[in-house]
């Protein structure tokens, strides 16, 4: 790690402050998240919540598969992380986040079935993505293949099945969750069954990537990267374990999704043209907005759904990077993506890193990346979000997802880019 610190320093000799805060984030998270376990397993933590989250987790560590085919310690603690998600996913797959013991920490008062391993229970389909997506970005980027075991079929078996189960919520479905005394955005309406939806071939999500609830129950950018991730796994199912019945099933479920997206999710807007919907439920409602958190709309090129120049991508940018968007703001010092997760006018460095990675200008990029360094309130850390008028207001000081992404964003300036396929 301290060899990719000195070259990316080398290589941003004229921004010594840039430098030096990628070398601070990706020590914070090396020695203050990342715990390996007697069994080989790796626990990570958020930053300032003990509990370890499956999304936040994978795109915590995800920089350092850069290092992973030199250093070998680093695709240990990786394929270690990987090991621990699927385990996790095995104990139950609509859980978010966990306790690294069964120690009943957490929402256990929420109604739903919670068990002593589960830190909370809100289902969100990138949960499930982002194992997928680690598992495959370690073999291309170290060419190790030991994380594909037992428990890695098992669990994306039991991925598929809830998957396919979540096609048809209103019929199949009994997963149910409520938060008692909270505000709207952390239960889901109809006592536990969220806002009513008709089937369209694509999966339902109770809760948005930021632990929001959906508006509307199919979440179109997780759908999308529900279909990436299933991509990859029939690759896998092909190449590594030659498991035939394994890359039917992810073939036939990655392409109802995509036809449902093709269907529902592409929307014609009077202004911008046809775009992606953020959400939708089958019965003719439309969310036309975006979230900070990834997967975003935003970050559909990050994902690997389309490319940047895709044209119904460039018009949806063109809508979310808008005042079209409710969580578009712009102030005195910087404009981009929040979220209703934290207050009004505050805009998330993970938003401004991951516009910086799917644009294809690079004065776009560059300005990106000073913006990032000039609002890190003196502290050489991202945070969750700031005020755009003053970044000295700002939300969790300490991050690591936001921190990681930024780090993302300076390495693919330097050259330095995570192999996707």
């Amino acid at each position: 790690m301290h060899k990719l610190a000195s070259s990316v320093k080398a290589q941003l000799s004229d921004r010594p402050k840039l430098a030096e805060m990628f070398e601070k984030c990706m020590a914070n998270t090396w020695n203050t998240t990342l715990k390996r376990m007697p069994n080989g397993s790796t626990f990570v933590i958020t930053g300032d919540i003990p509990a370890m989250w499956l999304r936040d987790s994978a795109a915590q560590v995800r920089p350092f598969l850069i290092l992973a085919s030199e250093d070998e310690e680093i695709a240990d603690m990786i394929e270690g992380l990987v090991r621990r998600q699927f385990t996790y996913i095995q104990l139950d797959p609509y859980a978010n986040a966990f306790n690294e013991e069964e120690s009943g920490h957490g929402h256990q008062e929420d109604l739903t079935e919670m068990s002593p391993g589960v830190w909370e229970r809100k289902y969100e389909i990138d949960s499930l993505c982002y194992p997928i997506q680690l598992s495959y970005l370690l073999w291309k980027n170290s060419g190790r293949t030991s994380q594909f075991n037992e428990s890695f079929v098992t669990g994306v078996e039991r991925i598929i099945t809830l998957w396919t189960t979540e096609q048809n919520h209103e019929r199949d479905s009994k997963y149910l969750f409520q938060r008692m005394n909270c505000p709207p955005t952390d239960t889901l309406a109809r006592e536990g069954k969220g806002t009513l939806t008709a089937y369209t071939g694509m999966t339902w999500s109770g809760f948005r990537p930021s632990d929001d609830a959906c508006e509307y129950g199919y979440l179109v950018p997780a759908n999308m990267f529900a279909v990436v991730v299933l991509r990859y796994v029939y690759e896998i199912a092909r190449e590594i374990l030659g498991d035939q019945e394994l890359e039917k099933k992810a073939r036939k479920l990655s392409d109802q999704l995509n036809k449902g997206i093709s269907e529902y999710g592409i929307v014609e807007h009077p202004e911008f043209g046809a775009v992606y919907a953020y959400e939708v439920d089958g019965l003719g409602q439309v969310n036309f907005m975006d979230d900070a958190n990834v997967p975003s709309l935003l970050s559909i090129p990050y994902l690997g759904y389309v490319t940047a120049d895709d044209p119904i991508y460039t018009n949806t940018r063109e809508l979310i990077l808008s005042s079209t968007n409710p969580y578009f703001f712009a102030g005195k010092a910087a404009a981009g993506i929040g979220s209703p997760h934290t207050p009004n006018r505050y805009i998330w460095p993970i938003a401004l890193a991951m516009q910086g990675m799917t644009s294809t200008r690079f004065e776009e990029q560059e300005a990106l990346l000073q913006l990032l360094e000039k609002t890190d309130a003196g502290t050489g850390f991202m945070h969750e979000g700031f005020h755009v008028d003053n970044p000295d207001e700002f939300t969790r000081p300490w991050f690591s997802w936001a921190n990681m992404m930024f780090c993302e964003l300076v390495l693919m300036r330097c050259g330095k880019q995570i192999k996707r396929g």
